[in-house]
């Protein structure tokens, strides 16, 4: 469904073309291009994809909004989940969160893990875009007292050392570059990207590899049944690897994942024929990939099915599968809510009670945000 963007800037406009340009020139040379290549470029190309670029993404001035974004609550909440095994691995344990946003859960989880007496040695962003990380070291430099300030630290790639401790991902996985694919004739065909000839894209489907089809027959095995004929999804088939990549450091401890998705079965229900693909622009949601490359996200729903298989494939338990506000609610958000109501004045209150109320009802991130907690 085509909807109306608000007009970038002329600056802003040039700066998509120009990115559009670089992909188009990578096709030319390459032929046709997976759509998974496309969206890692529209979003991570050095200087041009969407997380590398300088552009606003998070709060009222971007794109969308993360719950971290919203206030203290969520955060607040998290440190309070994580503070047992925290305290319980001790003076060495760590935490590393993926993705660092802003820099406002860093804020808010490590000033609650002090007020809990839950501090880790060490707190690790693995955040690849270079203009989220000053914003980040900024925030954290002016928010945070100096000790807590001082355990900060970014990193370029997971520990491959053995670490014990806590890793924390909000809204990573629906940012992986997602594999497109489609059913025709009842074979698996991978989607692809082409230059259209008219400044624009367009789409091809290929015959898809082992890799990508053995994905898709994997799913179709679990569901117990073959996707329909002109069906077109999303699949991760490197998610394990994904997984192992970030998480196989972890020798003891929890590993969190926040995100919008779906238990398999709701994922590929028959009359979801066209994905779960969204892109994001200054507050619309709207499901055109190609439109103003590399200035509006690019996201797919999450497949908690595959998120969990990944999880045991790389050795750890699952502690705990739930929607986002059933996650809140038993990790502390009443005890929360009265703190931040003790000493607010009449707005404040009002703002902290959106806040929850966008956290937690079912039309809002309540029931469409999951949480999935893997131990070891």
């Amino acid at each position: 469904m085509r909807i109306d963007l608000p007009e970038p800037t002329a600056a802003e406009r040039e700066h998509s073309d120009t990115l559009a340009r670089f992909i188009r020139n990578e096709i030319a040379e390459k032929g046709p291009m997976p759509f998974s290549r496309f969206m890692e470029l529209a979003l991570y190309a050095p200087g041009l994809g969407y997380y590398s670029a300088g552009k606003t993404k998070f709060g009222a001035a971007g794109d969308f909004i993360t719950a971290p974004e919203l206030g203290s609550v969520f955060a607040r909440c998290v440190a309070r989940a994580v503070a047992p095994a925290l305290r319980d691995i001790g003076a060495d344990a760590a935490m590393l969160e993926l993705g660092g946003g802003s820099g406002a859960f860093a804020e808010h989880c490590l000033a609650e893990l002090q007020r809990l007496d839950a501090v880790p040695a060490t707190y690790s962003i693995l955040e690849p875009s270079a203009d989220l990380r000053e914003r980040q070291r900024e925030r954290v430099r002016t928010a945070l007292p100096p000790d807590l300030a001082a355990r900060v630290r970014w990193i370029d790639r997971p520990p491959e050392d053995d670490w014990r401790g806590v890793l924390f991902a909000n809204e990573v996985i629906d940012a992986l570059p997602t594999t497109r694919f489609s059913i025709r004739g009842g074979e698996v065909f991978e989607e692809h990207i082409v230059d259209d000839g008219d400044g624009g894209f367009a789409i091809v489907d290929l015959p898809a590899d082992g890799f990508v089809g053995g994905a898709v027959r994997h799913i179709e095995r679990d569901i117990e049944q073959q996707l329909p004929d002109d069906y077109r999804s999303e699949v991760l088939p490197q998610l394990p690897y994904w997984i192992q990549a970030v998480c196989g450091g972890l020798a003891e401890g929890l590993a969190i994942f926040v995100d919008y998705g779906y238990a398999r079965r709701e994922y590929y229900r028959a009359d979801r024929r066209d994905g779960t693909l969204l892109a994001n622009y200054r507050h619309r949601a709207h499901d055109d990939p190609f439109r103003l490359v590399g200035l509006q996200d690019i996201t797919a729903f999450v497949d908690f099915g595959a998120l969990a298989e990944a999880g045991k494939g790389a050795g750890f338990d699952i502690a705990g599968l739930g929607t986002q506000a059933d996650f809140l609610i038993a990790n502390g958000l009443a005890d929360v809510f009265a703190d931040l109501q003790a000493n607010a004045d009449e707005v404040e209150r009002y703002r902290v009670s959106q806040e929850i109320k966008r956290l937690t009802l079912p039309g809002e991130m309540g029931e469409k945000f999951k949480v999935i907690a893997f131990s070891r």
